[in-house]
């Protein structure tokens, strides 16, 4: 049989609060397993959650969940109800940002591997990520959960670190004065990212979308009364911030707490944020329609994120509430664009 989770699926938009928790979840039980909703034989239902309309449905067979998925639209019907509700389905997965994408710079290791046996030591080691096809330049293209991804960079981040010190070991042992006065470029990319040894310099690794939803929410909170300077690098998918101390000089570790405050932040997130993508066509007049539509939207929704690019707007925020916004937005742009939905 295979895992729960694949055989789960999350539904949003459920109404909350019309009738009783028990009720609502045979209503759940009932709709996911009429043929006609594709649905099949239904093993577990949890209603209510911790996110608000949100229930998770688990089948017996893995075949239904992608049968479900398939049905375009799902409106849940019941003589009980009021009357019908539109909800969302989708796939089950423990963290809302499941794949990301990162390119790793390998050269650094080419003095002492052969980089495509290096490579084949970090598929063992985890079987999560897939990997693209070793560049010329040394760059490979990773692609899989975000925190496998993290886990990937420290791996690497600390064998380049002891390949650094072992060469200034080896350097000194033979008194190489002029070796050592040359500095490695493995050296220079280990002192931008370790961290310094009293604290004063701290990296954190984040999934850009939940980089840009605490810099929009968090920043204040995690800042306040410190002087810690945040500089970031995003590569797409991944996003690398560098904390140092400011002009003034924090107290010995404050530095290290606003590192670990990010980190605690970005879990939390991680467990409650959803994304939505809205599509919309390539009309220089449709793409400002889309943008003020979600821009009137927003202010009902102060805890969503929108972020507009030039193909689709990200729509970033708590299951319910990223659901209902996107309702709101596609009736908005069908009465202003007819024959458009909100992908």
């Amino acid at each position: 049989m295979a895992a729960k989770s694949a055989r789960t699926i999350v539904i949003s938009g459920v109404p909350d609060g019309v009738l009783n928790d028990d009720v609502m979840s045979d209503i759940l039980v009932i709709h996911f397993q009429k043929a006609k909703n594709n649905g099949g034989d239904v093993e577990e239902v949890k209603y209510p959650t911790r996110e608000k309309g949100v229930a998770y449905i688990t089948f017996e067979d893995q075949e239904v969940v992608e049968s479900v998925l398939q049905r375009n639209e799902h409106r849940l019907e019941d003589r009980r109800l009021p009357r019908y509700y539109p909800l969302k389905v989708t796939p089950f997965c423990e963290n809302v940002f499941s794949s990301v994408t990162a390119v790793l710079d390998m050269s650094v290791f080419k003095d002492k591997f052969v980089l495509e046996d290096l490579i084949q030591e970090l598929k063992m080691k985890s079987t999560a990520l897939s990997f693209g096809s070793l560049q010329s330049n040394g760059h490979i293209s990773v692609q899989g959960p975000f925190p496998t991804i993290k886990w990937l960079r420290d791996f690497l981040l600390l064998k380049a670190k002891s390949l650094s010190e072992d060469k200034n070991e080896a350097s000194k042992s033979h008194q190489r004065p002029k070796k050592r006065l040359n500095k490695h470029r493995l050296t220079r990319e280990v002192n931008n990212v370790v961290h310094d040894a009293e604290g004063e310099k701290q990296v954190v690794v984040l999934d850009t979308d939940i980089y840009h939803y605490i810099k929009c929410f968090f920043a204040k909170e995690l800042l306040a009364d410190s002087d810690v300077v945040i500089s970031d690098i995003t590569d797409g998918d991944v996003t690398t911030l560098h904390l140092q101390k400011g002009r003034n000089k924090p107290d010995t570790g404050q530095v290290l707490r606003v590192k670990e405050k990010i980190e605690t932040q970005s879990i939390k997130l991680h467990n409650s944020l959803r994304k939505e993508r809205i599509n919309f066509e390539r009309s220089t007049r449709d793409k400002k329609k889309y943008r003020l539509v979600c821009g009137s939207v927003k202010s009902r929704y102060p805890d969503v994120l929108v972020i507009p690019y030039d193909t689709h707007i990200d729509v970033i925020g708590s299951s319910s509430a990223v659901f209902e916004f996107t309702q709101e937005v596609n009736k908005k742009i069908q009465s202003l664009i007819p024959g458009q939905r909100v992908i």
